[in-house]
């Protein structure tokens, strides 16, 4: 049996509402055994929790950058206290993203600050949402002295990846390796070391190649890490002990259960 973590999984989203319980078995049957699921706003907070409840999943705690226009100033000492209460294993899904058309950046990155701050003052660490903005994330992690965490969905140069990794972060890969175009992505996921790299779906998001334009979800993981090892010349139950014991040291993640 596999042992897989999951380490960005929007486990909570309304696409999963009709039939949670059973994307869930089928997560667990394929060994995928920990779902690690961010919260995007603080109206989505509370079904965030529930998911830690309903099913043991760990939790992060934090603003999305896609949505900044929905996040006020008034809804961040609300995330402090949740954070104190709640003990989430990370801030998240926080950051910036420049791809999207009509965002603030300036906003986005006043948002990131204060987030990346608690993170600090709480010393969790966290999951980062990096998109077309990899060098302006990377400055304010310097900027915070944050050292720990998670940069989702990694797309960015060699040079890129290597200053993520002296910074203490691991890297997240899922279904976008898994398109034969995809050839920056592939080739880091092959090449960079493994001790840097974990896993993820961003299910419902980020469909893999057999599942284009689908609703993605974590039972695909096994497949993902199959390929990922066929990528690094591995058999597949190696690598999925490593990137598990990743995503727990940077996570702080109990060791799986016999």
């Amino acid at each position: 049996m596999l042992d897989l973590i999951d380490t960005h999984c929007h486990l909570d989203a309304p696409e999963f509402d009709a039939d949670r319980d059973a994307v869930v078995a089928r997560a667990c049957d394929g060994g995928v055994h920990t779902l690690v699921v961010p919260a995007i706003s603080l109206d989505t907070i509370p079904a965030t929790l529930a998911m830690r409840q309903r099913y043991g999943c760990p939790v992060a705690l934090g603003f999305h950058p896609i949505y900044e226009r929905s996040h006020r100033d008034a809804h961040l000492p609300a995330l402090q206290a949740l954070i104190e209460a709640e003990r989430p294993v990370a801030v998240g899904e926080i950051g910036l993203d420049f791809f999207v058309p009509g965002l603030d950046a300036n906003r986005q990155t006043e948002l990131f600050a204060a987030q990346l701050k608690l993170a600090r003052d709480f010393d969790l660490p966290v999951l980062l949402h990096v998109r077309k903005s990899q060098d302006q994330v990377l400055k304010q992690l310097r900027r915070f002295g944050i050292r720990r965490g998670i940069a989702h969905a990694f797309n960015g140069s060699p040079q890129q990846a290597d200053a993520y990794i002296a910074q203490g972060m691991k890297l997240g890969f899922g279904g976008n390796l898994t398109f034969e175009r995809a050839l920056n992505i592939r080739r880091l996921a092959a090449t960079l070391p493994l001790d840097s790299i974990v896993l993820e779906t961003d299910a419902p998001d980020i469909s893999p190649e057999w599942a284009y334009q689908q609703r993605n979800e974590p039972a695909y993981l096994p497949r993902i890490a199959s390929l990922l090892a066929e990528l690094r010349g591995m058999d597949p139950a190696s690598l999925a002990q490593a990137t598990s014991k990743n995503a727990r040291a940077v996570l702080d993640l109990p060791a799986m259960k016999d």
